[in-house]
């Protein structure tokens, strides 16, 4: 019998009969650059930016600006606000998401699953590709793919699971796959939300205002279907709830615009200056789109916004950490993971073990027969 092969796929491990089912959690996020220099940060935005998923304008004209530009200045001016929150152990993001996968694990095996749990970025080191990779090398057979995104987006979310399907793509023998899509109305997610910023204003006062800055995307995302816009707004709701404030104690605002075109409003940082100038004394803000603290959380937010606050005449700014390591979270984020993974084996290798040679010896039975 003649085979044909394209030559598309890797070449893959060894099979075997009878193989143990094992599983994996992938807990995937944005990406950092590997060091705050502005090469690293060049390469990063590179990946980042030239996303179709990110920036959706006719293609050409685009990487044209790009790396006619934008490439050529923005590096430089970006990794200098890197730098300003880099850490001895090295990106925040990097940092805090590493350290909520290793937790996530620890609380799964606690509560009796025995699953892999590995941190991916979608752009920079520690890719997706080269994670599943290395899963599917250990005998992993099913994988439950974790955004840290909590509402889902086109351009975060479903960018994610591109970067899943294209390595999917060059593969022969798949394990199974499962995608979290969105948790923004979760009660574990928003109690966690709710208890860190309660325990924040115990130790330090409550604000005249609270401020809830989620990340922008364009106004025309929101036009075409996209529900990112509608699930910040049930977290902010939900979390207004959980903390018993009043519609006129909260504002909910979009940070981070990129380009000339209309974005998700209000503007967070125009809306702070708006109400320096108005007399607010104290604004308190939280990034409730953000589970890990990174450069839109520690320098735009809690530097830049607290300069542009200030300087419009306000007294006292307070920038509430994003949940990191929080037990809350890690219970919660424990929590949708197992909701997630019902119906796949994740008991003790010794059981699996167990169970596969008696599957195997069934097998050999039905053979004498």
């Amino acid at each position: 019998m003649t085979q044909f092969s394209s030559g598309k796929f890797a070449k893959e491990p060894s099979f075997t009969h009878g193989q143990v089912p094992r599983t994996a959690v992938l807990y995937c996020n944005l990406g950092t650059p590997d060091t705050p220099t502005p090469a690293d940060v060049r390469r990063f935005l590179a990946k980042f930016l030239s996303d179709p998923r990110v920036v959706e304008i006719p293609r050409l004209l685009w990487l044209l600006i790009l790396h006619g530009i934008i490439l050529r200045v923005r590096p430089a001016k970006s990794a200098a606000k890197y730098a300003s929150i880099w850490t001895k152990e090295g990106s925040p993001l990097k940092v805090w998401t590493e350290k909520q996968a290793k937790l996530l694990q620890g609380w799964l095996g606690q509560r009796g699953h025995r699953v892999q749990v590995r941190y991916a970025m979608r752009y920079g080191s520690t890719s997706i590709p080269s994670q599943l990779d290395a899963l599917k090398a250990e005998g992993v057979t099913r994988v439950l793919i974790l955004p840290a995104y909590p509402q889902y987006s086109a351009t975060t979310t479903a960018s994610l699971f591109d970067a899943v399907y294209a390595w999917a793509g060059k593969v022969r023998n798949l394990p199974e796959l499962r995608f979290v899509n969105r948790y923004h109305d979760d009660p574990g997610y928003i109690k966690a939300l709710a208890q860190s910023i309660s325990l924040y204003w115990k130790a330090n006062g409550r604000p005249d205002q609270l401020v809830m800055s989620f990340h922008g995307v364009p106004e025309r995302t929101l036009h075409l279907g996209d529900p990112y816009h509608c699930e910040c707004h049930k977290t902010a709701r939900l979390l207004a709830e959980e903390l018993g404030l009043g519609k006129e104690q909260f504002k909910v605002t979009f940070q981070s615009r990129l380009g000339r075109a209309k974005w998700l409003e209000p503007y967070t940082e125009p809306t702070l200056i708006a109400m320096g100038k108005a007399g607010v004394k104290r604004v308190d803000v939280v990034c409730p789109g953000f589970t890990s603290d990174c450069l839109e959380t520690l320098e735009e937010i809690a530097m830049e916004g607290r300069a542009a606050f200030l300087t419009a005449g306000g007294k006292d700014y307070h920038y509430i950490p994003c949940l990191n390591d929080d037990i809350g979270w890690i219970t919660a984020l424990c929590e949708l993971t197992q909701r997630h993974l019902a119906g796949w084996p994740t008991q003790a290798d010794a059981d699996l073990q167990a169970l596969a040679a008696s599957r195997t010896a069934a097998l050999q039975l039905g053979a004498k027969q």
